[in-house]
């Protein structure tokens, strides 16, 4: 800490940064907040940030990335497994029956573009990457060796890397990056087609008795490419989309053989230059599996939520990746990210997809829902900030005309404007970390 600041200093740099919540960037807002009797209309100020050390208040930045900031990606993180919990147990309006309804956590992967360092286990045994005994398969057109006997680490860097960067279709990758949420809607769009087919039934009648409901996340694969992980569940059809369980018809077997169909089914063409389209679609390796209840290896509910709200605040978390919009090529070359990251990024810069080449061209959402499976984060941010107003203002507290404080006699009206983001005080850094700290120990 700087010479001369003593603990008063810290207590009032403490409260300053408590509405932050230890967040590590935080937004630096500057303005008031104003009370208005609304039977008389008269406003009174009753707080303005030009009162506060920095002249500021701050408030959490609120990036979902953990690398960006590991506060409110952790509040984030918390918040969508309470999404993804709530649709499978209940919580939050929905009913605990609701785990009684047919569920599936699927997986719906990218196809191969090209031969790269893979970890393979069996039977919790690491096997070779990509053994080839026979010559004749071990060299590729351009000479290279592309066999791999190596049983890699977790962590071995080598891991998603083109055997042979002349063979990986780079091209191809980034344009399924770039249409893999196009994918998804045709896939969630396939499904009860595909159901209803299974279910001898026509789509109108499908609609009548059926809803499919999800929560899906998108991950990045060593590669750098996007697959997705998702729950989905089937509700009886209801006009106020309550939460009751389908006919017993509608089984998880079905439902995980419509999952592999309308994944099979859906196709996407990405636009390339020179007026022409490649026709892309997800790979054959869609994995769809039961949600339990049982313990030990079984797909649990408290697994599937921990593992979706995992990779909701994850990026592609390769070293050297750029954690910002890229806006020249110099910036490009300059990376220190491998090269087979950056040949990526080159491609999405080169299609045309130069926004979210730091993305390796995936510009979708990374968490999605359909609207009726669970509880929003907005309804999570809402009980959370009502939460912390009852906790600031209690019955006892009186407004400025000297009356307890309540919604029907008296509104609170703010006025902010952007100052700027980050500490703006020199030792204002490592009083807020010191802050986080304390309030991670309390």
């Amino acid at each position: 800490m700087t010479d001369g600041l003593v603990a008063e200093d810290f207590t009032t740099w403490e409260s300053e940064f408590a509405p932050a919540g230890g967040c590590s960037h935080p937004v630096r807002l500057r303005g008031g907040v104003s009370a208005v009797d609304l039977l008389t209309g008269e406003a009174v100020p009753v707080f303005d940030s030009a009162d506060s050390p920095d002249g500021v208040i701050y408030v959490p930045c609120g990036n979902r990335r953990e690398l960006a900031c590991p506060s409110c990606s952790a509040t984030y993180k918390r918040d969508a497994r309470f999404v993804v919990r709530s649709g499978l147990s209940g919580g939050k309006g929905v009913p605990e029956s609701v785990a009684a309804h047919p569920f599936v956590f699927a997986t719906l992967t990218a196809p191969g573009f090209g031969p790269v360092h893979s970890r393979r286990e069996r039977g919790g045994k690491v096997l070779p990457c990509r053994p080839r005994r026979s010559k004749d398969h071990r060299v590729c057109t351009h000479g290279r060796d592309i066999s791999c006997a190596a049983r890699h680490a977790e962590d071995d860097p080598r891991l998603g890397r083109a055997m042979c960067p002349d063979c990986y279709d780079y091209r191809a990758a980034v344009l399924f990056n770039a249409v893999a949420g196009e994918l998804w809607r045709r896939f969630i769009t396939y499904l009860p087609r595909h159901l209803a087919a299974l279910g001898g039934v026509t789509q109108r009648e499908f609609r009548q008795l059926v809803k499919v409901r999800f929560v899906k996340v998108a991950e990045y694969q060593a590669r750098g490419v996007v697959h997705f992980h998702s729950l989905i569940r089937l509700d009886a059809a209801t006009d106020d989309d309550s939460y009751h369980p389908p006919a017993s018809g509608w089984t998880v077997e079905r439902l995980s053989a419509a999952v592999k169909s309308a994944a099979a089914k859906a196709s996407a063409l990405a636009p390339v230059p020179g007026g022409r389209a490649l026709l892309l679609t997800f790979g054959e390796q869609t994995d769809v599996r039961p949600v339990l209840d049982g313990q030990g290896d079984a797909l649990t509910r408290d697994k599937v939520a921990n593992y979706i709200a995992k990779y909701a605040t994850k990026t592609a978390g390769a070293p050297g990746l750029p954690s910002s919009r890229l806006h020249d090529l110099h910036e490009i070359r300059s990376l220190r990210c491998s090269a087979h990251h950056k040949r990526m990024i080159e491609t999405a810069w080169v299609l045309g997809h130069k926004q979210w080449a730091h993305m390796l061209g995936y510009g979708g959402h990374f968490l999605t829902k359909s609207r009726a499976y669970s509880v929003t984060f907005g309804r999570l941010r809402a009980d959370r900030a009502e939460y912390r107003r009852a906790q600031r203002y209690d019955s006892s507290q009186l407004d400025p005309w000297g009356r307890p404080i309540s919604e029907t006699t008296v509104l609170f009206l703010g006025s902010w404007s952007y100052a700027g983001s980050g500490f703006a005080a020199s030792d204002a850094h490592s009083m807020a970390l010191m802050s986080a700290d304390n309030a991670r120990k309390s």
